[in-house]
């Protein structure tokens, strides 16, 4: 046989733009379809000899469409040893954010890209194991970018066994034949359909439909009929080949559908799914205007499109549902929406899904009796529900959250700061942050996110906490015992966008675009502002909003947060302002609009939880953040780089100054969330050990005089009024860059650093300071004054019943300074224990480099 290209038929809602070809009856015909995800060469690769493969980077996902630098593939292979689609044996690589060179593949323009392999050398698959599909997908080096199908499911590359009789449908286009399973087809009653049929050697060839023989063809390596749709329901089309005792066959089904009912929905049905008459009815709801028709099909119709699941629009053309019954409330039941015959979506309200490229790397530790993908019944994500679910059963319903006076929020990483990544392991850690006294937590991301490992600003799913952290139950338990032990939880929101996976994504995807069509509900076409990633919500849009609400007010009352910190809250605007850095400033100027959507929302949030924390990552003009302050929210506070400039001992640039809220501008005190580090800084630590300053023998590379400076900037960190924020191990000088290992990727988990005796150190300055802070009025005042450009820092609080001064050195040599006392008298020096008497109100001291006291006029608790 001729070596020959055959284009890849990928999922349904990818192919419907695909021209038919009819198939010439030659020995060995060419196939082309123009939505092809991948090509290769031979038609039929056995595994052992060379296959060219060439990728199309402007289909499927369109994720590395014009990506700049070298395209990898990566690739392992199903044999039969895999225990599944899923399970992909001899990875080539041995990481996913590594690049690996024998994997590059040859730039040929036009986004496209070839590489040729020997599967089993390449692989490595010991002899007499036999390899049954390549299971690939394409990225950029650091696996920053990713090409898949549409539904950003995996590509499988169907291998035939050496000298074995294979046969697959070429015709019609949106034949399942290269998907793991076959895929519903949607045709109108009437209509001709064509259907062809290759074979990897001739053969005697008989074409069914319906169960009737409708062509033959002998002794030939293709076949090719014409047959019209009759009736509606199911229809089955089979193709059989022999040659010399050998058989093989293949089939695949389509659903001919009725007329579309109109229907009112049902009272009190949400979108989503909404359970009635005990957990044993169902009432399915999908909001897509515009769509044609649609079918929700999952483990209660065997993933059949019947038109006892066709579901009914509502008379404003804007929503889909149907009622099933006869559902078992103990039992969990997978499902999905197949909407206009091309597309198989997850519900965007669910609260679990499965996902079959990405469940099997969970450990059942983390997720215990995962229910299993439904392998060969569908293909791309699918949502999970049970009518009788357990409720949560609240232990602490009398929680009282800390005053934003005295917040001290911790803010972490799941997968970078447990082992075990769970938040079951979370709550068993707890004593640690109890003992440090910080009383908020401030989980990065948790809603469902494409992959496993990630920093979560990927999002998906935006009612489903994601599995790779445990289940549902787990996440409520450890809210649970944090209200337990006096903490509120907070929550990183990411509603500014959405990636790929998301069901609203692709109900409204322009796949020659590569983006959301203008017909989406929810995102722009292109984005508004520098910064965006993944698909940009429309934050006008009437849709948005409610979509939006509807998220913020689950995860209020089903999880009992505290908090959401908002991702990326400048970005709630559709005022252009440019995608370019250069347009950065006039994106943060001030934007009326944007604070009126803000003011809608955290409005929405006080009337469902009036003492909720509402914290913006907004870096706005002072006088929008003003505006903002003003109405009770909160916005982050990045001071970085002068505090790391000050541990790092350039003086000149550590003005601490805006630590303060009259800086600002603002008049509310408590509404500035300041931090010296975030998960999107730089760690103090590792720039003080690669850069610090140093004078003769001081040098604050020195891991004790690092650890020493880092003690001065939590003295002048804590003392200063208002909420705080501190980044996970930030308390044992953690000293690890942001961009080891890719700036999102995984980072090491040093709990040693718990042992080592001069980081303790740290930690019990921090766990002090953080007390002082908690148990004192004082480091709330607003009656303050401070110096904090210079070498040698000052800060002053008044309160009726104790004063404070703070002095540091932040100098690389020893200074003099006149410190200004509010009173004469006796002062006690916190951390020393001793006491000063000062004369008048002025007190002459020499501070050695790094050197810091905390003076109050009275014992503080």
């Amino acid at each position: 046989m001729k070596n020959i290209f055959i284009y890849m038929l990928v999922p349904l809602f990818i192919l419907s733009a695909c021209k038919k070809k009819d198939i010439d009856d030659v020995d060995v015909p060419v196939v082309e379809a123009s939505a092809g995800l991948i090509t290769w060469s031979p038609a039929f690769p056995d595994g052992e000899d060379a296959v060219t493969i060439t990728f199309d980077a402007t289909k499927g996902n369109a994720g590395l469409k014009d990506a700049s630098g070298e395209i990898y593939m990566h690739a392992g292979v199903i044999t039969d040893k895999s225990t599944g689609s899923s399970d992909w044996k001899y990875v080539k690589s041995s990481s996913f954010n590594t690049a690996d060179p024998a994997a590059v593949m040859t730039p040929l323009g036009n986004n496209l890209f070839k590489i040729s392999i020997s599967p089993r050398s390449f692989f490595k698959v010991p002899a007499g194991e036999k390899i049954l599909k390549l299971a690939l997908l394409f990225r950029n080096a650091d696996g920053s970018r990713v090409g898949r199908n549409t539904d950003n499911s995996d590509i499988y590359l169907p291998v035939t066994q050496p000298g074995a009789l294979d046969i697959r449908f070429i015709n019609p286009e949106f034949s399942p034949m290269y998907q793991p399973t076959p895929a519903v087809q949607v045709k109108e009653m009437g209509q001709d359909l064509t259907i062809s049929a290759l074979t990897s050697r001739q053969a005697n060839i008989t074409l069914y439909f319906n169960g009737t023989e409708i062509a033959t063809a002998s002794n030939a390596s293709s076949i090719s009929a014409k047959q019209k749709v009759e009736g509606t329901g199911t229809q089955t089309v089979k193709v059989v080949a022999t040659n010399a005792g050998s058989t093989a066959e293949s089939s695949f089904t389509f659903t001919v559908n009725g007329s579309v009912q109109v229907a009112e929905l049902p009272s009190g049905a949400k979108e989503g799914v909404t359970f009635i008459n005990g957990g044993r009815s169902a009432i399915f709801h999908l909001y897509a205007p515009g769509k044609q028709f649609a079918y929700v099909a999952g483990d209660f119709n065997d993933w059949k499109s019947e038109a006892a699941q066709f579901m009914k629009r509502t008379p404003d053309g804007k929503s889909w549902w149907i009622q099933v019954d006869n559902l078992d409330p103990a039992k969990e039941y997978a499902y999905q929406y197949w909407v206009d015959g091309s597309l198989k979506i997850a519900d965007p309200y669910s609260e679990k899904i499965l996902d079959p490229s990405n469940d099997s790397y969970i450990p059942s530790a983390v997720y215990p009796n995962l229910k299993a993908y439904p392998q060969g019944k569908t293909t791309g994500n699918v949502s999970v529900i049970q009518g009788g679910s357990t409720k949560y059963s609240w232990k602490n319903n009398t929680f009282q959250r800390p005053e934003t006076k005295d917040l001290v929020i911790y803010e972490l990483h799941l997968r970078d700061f447990l082992g075990a990544h769970s938040y079951s392991a979370l709550k068993d850690t707890l004593n640690y942050l109890s003992r440090l006294g910080v009383n908020a937590i401030e989980l990065m991301p948790v809603k469902e996110f494409e992959g496993n490992s990630s920093w979560g600003y990927n999002p998906s799913f935006f009612f489903a906490a994601d599995k790779y952290y445990g289940t549902k139950a787990a996440l409520q338990q450890l809210i649970d015992e944090c209200h337990s032990r006096g903490m509120a939880v907070i929550l990183d929101m990411v509603l500014n966008h959405a990636f790929g996976q998301s069901p609203m994504v692709q109900l409204y995807f322009d796949q020659s675009a590569g983006k959301p069509s203008a017909s989406s509900p929810w995102f722009n076409a292109d984005p508004t502002h520098p910064f965006n990633v993944g698909y940009d919500f429309n934050h006008e849009s009437p849709d948005t909003k409610r979509f939006v609400k509807n998220v913020l007010k689950f995860w209020i009352e089903e999880y009992k947060v505290d908090g959401f910190r908002f991702d990326l809250s400048k970005g709630f605007t559709q005022k252009n302002s440019g995608t370019s850095d250069a347009a950065v400033n006039a994106w943060s100027a001030y934007d009326a609009s944007r604070v009126q959507i803000w003011k809608d929302y955290n409005n929405f949030i006080k009337t469902i939880d009036p003492k909720f924390y509402v914290i913006l990552e907004h870096f706005g003009a002072d006088a929008e953040e003003t505006e903002l302050s003003n109405e009770g929210m909160m916005l982050w506070n990045n001071l970085n780089h002068a505090y790391n400039e000050g541990t790092m001992g350039y003086v000149n640039n550590s003005d601490l100054s805006r630590a303060f809220y009259d800086k600002h501008g603002f008049t509310k005190p408590y509404n500035l969330v300041t931090y010296m580090e975030s998960h999107d800084e730089e760690r103090l630590m590792f720039k003080n050990l690669q850069y610090g300053g140093s004078a003769g023998t001081y040098s604050t590379k020195d891991l004790a005089t690092a650890l020493k400076r880092q003690e001065l900037a939590a003295a002048f960190f804590f003392t200063i009024p208002g909420p705080k924020m501190i980044w996970q191990f930030g308390e044992l000088g953690y000293d690890k860059s942001i961009d080891e290992n890719g700036r999102t990727g995984e980072k090491p988990i040093l709990w040693q650093y718990n042992n080592d005796a001069r980081r303790k150190v740290l930690y019990r300055v921090y766990s002090r300071l953080i007390n002082l802070k908690k148990n004192n009025a004082v480091f709330s005042s607003t009656d303050f004054s401070y110096s904090l450009t210079g070498a040698v820092k000052t800060i002053t609080l008044k309160s009726p019943s104790v004063n404070v001064v703070v002095v540091g050195n932040f100098d690389l040599v020893s200074r003099q300074t006149t410190l200004t006392f509010p009173a004469g008298g006796m002062w006690y020096d916190h951390f020393s224990g001793s006491q000063i008497d000062v004369s008048g109100n002025s007190l002459t001291l020499d501070l050695s480099p790094g050197e810091y006291h905390l003076y109050s006029s009275a014992p503080l608790k």
